[in-house]
Order: C-alpha cells, then structure tokens, then sequence
C-alpha cells in the first residue's frame, strides 16, 4: 500500500465516488466528500469511521465554483494538504438532438464540463505549491465512440478528455509533478441511468446494463491502481469496459 493521501471525491454519494471512497478509506487514505446528497455523504462518513477510517464530507453542488473551492479547503483545512482529487460528478440524460431538451444540455454542460474544471481550478494551486498531486477526471467510452442520443454527454465526456491532456503537458511543462489520469469507462452499473431523460431510450439502456453492466467495484479497484503507481509514472488514460461490451 501506497502511503496515506488525502483523496478529495466530487459525486462521491453515489456509483464511482461512492465506491472509491470506501475503497479507498480501507487502505489508510483520508477521504474528502463531496455531492449534493448530504444524507448520503453523512452515511457513507459513518461507514467509513466504523471500519476504522477517516473522512469529512461537505454538501456541494459542482456546478457552484465557490461550494467546489470550500470542498478543496475543508480537505487542507482538516488533514493540511490534498494530494489526490478524483472528478466523478457526473449525469447522463441522453436524447435525440430533435427533442430539445436544453435543461438537460444546460446540466451536462454544467456539471460533466465546468463541474471538472471547478475541480481543478480549485486543487490545482494547493498541489502546484505542493509540487505533488493526482487529478483523475472521469470521462466515458462515450468520450471515444458518439451515437445517435449521446451527442451532448458524448461532447462533455470528449471535452473532459481534452481538459484532462491539456492540464497534463501543463504541469509536465512546469516541473509540477502532479500526475492527470483519464479514466473511461464502458457499462458499469451505477445510478447514472436514472439521469436518461427520454423513455425509450432509458429503456435501451436499462436492457443493455442488465445484460452487460459490471459492478462499480471494478472502477474502484482501477482508480485505486492509478492512485497506488510509483509517483515517477502515471496511467494518462485507461478506458475500463465489460469483457463483452463490444462498444
């Protein structure tokens, strides 16, 4: 095990964030959570202090710049530094582009987009003055492959993984050593489906995940790997699909 780091989690009371956090707090880290759901976050806290670990969490919605730069502050105001911040807020309300349906554009663009780079913007001092650090963006096989009904969270997911290159030749540039990983993944079963607005294609999608969805656990595990890897090196993009999953 690697030594003990302060991880930061956005959408942390849910799916990848959720799954991570406790994972992570397992092996000695000192977990920060943030996510709109403060029940949640206050329940998932309890697990982790239960088991033994530590954890803070703070309601925040990513979408609010101030409410993601208060979450980077509680972590070095309660354990004096953030090594480690993984970007997994997230939605998915797919439809087809004919339908209009800009709230649900807006909100992808809000939360999948400038959600990520509030992250950043945030942690990035702290970890630039540190000259250490980990950022992991959450992206999607989406990011690699568009369809019909995924134009727009196929665009967030690509703009992620534009975001994401271009920080990481920045502070390869600097001297920074902060590593930037990309995580893609394909079918893993989470309650991002409950965010596809459009029925018949949430119906698709429901039928796809039972048939070929893997557990949250197996993203966990990876982000645990990235994280674990001698801080010489970094894993700048992984994309992690069900063995069957053919796109």
């Amino acid at each position: 095990m690697s030594k003990s780091k302060v991880i930061v989690i956005t959408g942390a009371s849910s799916g990848i964030g959720e799954a991570s956090a406790k994972l992570l707090a397992q092996s000695g880290h000192k977990m920060v959570l943030g996510a709109r759901r403060k029940d949640k976050l206050q329940k998932i806290v309890d697990e982790i202090e239960i088991e033994g670990g530590e954890a803070v969490h703070l309601a925040t919605d990513v979408t609010k710049n101030q409410e993601v730069e208060n979450l980077i502050s509680l972590a070095v105001k309660s354990f004096g530094r953030v090594d480690v911040l993984i970007n997994s807020a997230g939605i998915m309300p797919h439809s087809p582009l004919k339908n209009k349906r800009i709230e649900d554009w807006d909100n992808m663009i809000d939360i999948n987009i400038k959600g990520t780079l509030y992250g950043i913007g945030a942690a990035l001092p702290y970890m630039t003055e540190q000259k250490a650090g980990h950022i992991i963006n959450i992206s999607s096989v989406a990011g690699h492959y568009a369809h019909a009904g995924g134009a727009v969270y196929s665009a967030t997911k690509w703009a992620v993984r534009a975001i994401s290159e271009s920080l990481r030749e920045e502070v390869a540039q600097d001297g920074s050593n902060i590593r930037v990983t990309i995580l893609s993944p394909g079918a893993i079963n989470t309650e991002l489906l409950n965010s596809v607005t459009d029925p018949s294609l949430k119906e698709n999608y429901e039928k796809f995940y039972d048939n070929f969805g893997i557990s949250v656990d197996r993203v966990a595990a990876t982000i645990q790997q990235a994280i674990d890897l001698p801080e010489d090196a970094a894993w700048n993009e992984v994309i992690i699909r069900p063995t069957r999953q053919v796109q």
